[in-house]
């Protein structure tokens, strides 16, 4: 099987992206991998070599070679393991083009919104932010009613599912730190069936961020901004 050999993965209890691949591997079915937790404010050797553009995690080490980058980790996931699990990326090219743009768009506007919010200096700053994660969960709610089925996907779990899904423990993070609404059950209540029914499924057991680490995590990276902040 062309996905056999060593395989590491590079990551942080708190990311929202490692817990991407993380799921992706879990619907491959491919449990027989290294985890290799990372301190992201003191950097390891082995991350800053396998990842030296941005040091960051996720990295995933397949056989001595590092694959960078969440969206391409899952991608690269999905075609090594082509005949093990479920499909993750769509089949039809058009479809697939269009889950690529809905996870373009989340991992821009519905992220860059939330993480407003922690690192808000003010709360008209974050009250702002709150409005523009709202408005990236409508417009991913859009897409949901649009296709009429359970997932993203279609009957189950795929690429723009895991794409979305790694963000739910950060946004109920953020919302019990700063008790905030970011989603709302009355006003997305498609988004919110979906959350609830993804949050069920095989790929996020045992690989979703749990809140209380996500707020720890947050704490020290929104003093790391509020200190750059006060510099410039």
């Amino acid at each position: 099987m062309a996905g056999e050999g060593d395989l590491k993965l590079l990551g942080g209890d708190a990311s929202q992206f490692v817990a991407r691949v993380r799921m992706a591997l879990n619907i491959k079915g491919v449990c027989s991998y290294e985890y290799i937790e990372q301190d992201l404010f003191n950097k390891s050797e082995l991350l800053l070599e396998s990842n030296p553009v941005h040091k960051k995690v996720p990295v995933l080490i397949h056989n001595g070679k590092p694959i960078a980058e969440s969206l391409a980790i899952v991608q690269y996931v999905d075609e090594v393991w082509d005949t093990a699990g479920a499909p993750i990326l769509p089949a039809d090219p058009y479809q697939r083009a269009v889950a690529r743009f809905w996870a373009a768009y989340t991992d821009d506007k519905l992220l860059r919104a939330y993480i407003g919010v922690n690192v808000a200096a003010t709360e008209e700053e974050r009250a702002e932010k709150v409005k523009d994660t709202v408005a990236a969960i409508s417009q991913l709610e859009a897409v949901l009613a649009d296709g009429g089925k359970a997932f993203f996907a279609g009957d189950s779990v795929g690429y723009l599912d895991i794409v979305v899904g790694c963000h739910l423990s950060w946004l109920e993070a953020f919302s019990k730190m700063y008790g905030v609404v970011l989603l709302d059950a009355a006003k997305s209540p498609i988004f919110a069936a979906w959350a609830a029914r993804f949050g069920e499924t095989e790929a996020v057991k045992g690989v979703v961020p749990e809140t209380d680490t996500v707020a720890e995590y947050a704490k020290k990276r929104r003093a790391e901004a509020l200190a750059a902040k006060r510099k410039n």
